[in-house]
């Protein structure tokens, strides 16, 4: 008994040092430059967010938040290299609604999203707008549908990669318009984004933040967004729904992450500067103004909607069909 007594008191003096250690942690944190890995190329809605936020972290605390564009296979490879990072709150994950995605997607993801990522806040909800070239003669959903029926295989529409939200609204819009357009994955939306506006693919389904310039450049045409809502970049573009398919809708969120092993006082100590920052005026109206709607949520309330997500899109794969190697 005095052996066990004599553990017991070990343990809870361990545990208790360990919460002293972690709490003078995140009394220092930080005291040198932050990595913030965006898995995608730069010029899209996850980059455009991380350098927002970015940028304020590294006026508040004084240590540089370093932006590492890390694109490829739908934004899984980022994940993967924060995933391996270790947990000390000096590198972070901007993941995203595809990450979700994805867990069911790619089979063999060398990453558990859920496992091995600490939530820290969702940092803004983006609708997704299909756009079309110009050269694409449809100018609403309708539209668009009676073309590509009488046209099938002629159109094809980009996407960030496979397994990303892009690919997923994709997939939904074929199967629910009765339609074949098919997939061209890219690297990320900007370089997806660049082909639509060159012409090598006819309509993409991707966020506001970034397809904005170009829409109002005269270089997209806007034909619907696909949430339960109009977007407020975009008041006078009907959604999906109301335009031609009742019911469909798919809402892009971003948002930070940590990976797992990260204390939870680092964890809250993120959370509350980046929910501070998404409260500014003026990261509001950046962000507003270009499609995107800040959110600054709570770890908890963020890790609810990734296993809801994750286990709701599991079944969309499933049904559509969507694999990723």
């Amino acid at each position: 008994m005095k052996a066990l007594s004599r553990i017991a008191r070990f343990a809870f003096a361990a545990a208790a040092l360990t919460i002293l250690v972690g709490g003078a942690h995140a009394q220092t944190y930080p005291t040198k430059p932050i990595r913030w890995v965006v898995p995608f190329p730069p010029g899209g809605s996850t980059d455009l967010l991380a350098r927002v936020v970015g940028q304020k972290l590294t006026e508040s605390w004084g240590q540089q938040v370093i932006v590492d564009n890390r694109g490829g296979a739908g934004g899984t490879l980022g994940a993967a290299e924060a995933a391996r990072a270790p947990g000390d709150g000096y590198t972070l994950l901007m993941g995203a609604i595809h990450h979700t995605i994805a867990t069911s997607a790619y089979p063999k993801l060398p990453y558990d999203f859920q496992r091995d990522f600490a939530p820290i806040t969702v940092v803004a909800i983006v609708p997704n707008v299909l756009v079309v070239n110009p050269s694409v003669p449809a100018k609403s959903v309708k539209e668009l549908i009676t073309y590509a029926k009488a046209n099938p295989g002629k159109l094809t529409y980009g996407s960030a990669g496979m397994g990303t939200a892009h690919h997923l609204i994709g997939e939904l819009f074929n199967a629910r318009a009765g339609v074949d357009i098919l997939h061209v994955p890219y690297k990320g939306s900007a370089p997806a984004v660049a082909d639509l506006i060159g012409g090598q693919v006819s309509i993409m389904y991707d966020t506001v933040a970034s397809c904005l310039p170009h829409v109002k450049a005269g270089k997209l045409r806007p034909l619907a967004v696909a949430t339960a809502k109009r977007s407020s970049a975009l008041p006078d573009v009907p959604t999906i729904a109301e335009a031609a398919l009742p019911g469909f809708e798919v809402t892009t969120w971003f948002g930070a992450l940590a990976p797992a092993k990260t204390p939870k006082e680092l964890v809250v100590k993120l959370n509350a500067e980046m929910v501070k920052i998404l409260n500014m005026p003026d990261v509001r109206k950046r962000l507003l103004d270009a499609g995107a709607e800040p959110v600054g949520n709570t770890p908890e309330e963020m890790a609810a909607q990734i296993k809801r997500e994750t286990e709701e899109f599991a079944k969309i794969v499933k049904q559509a069909k969507i694999v990723a190697e």
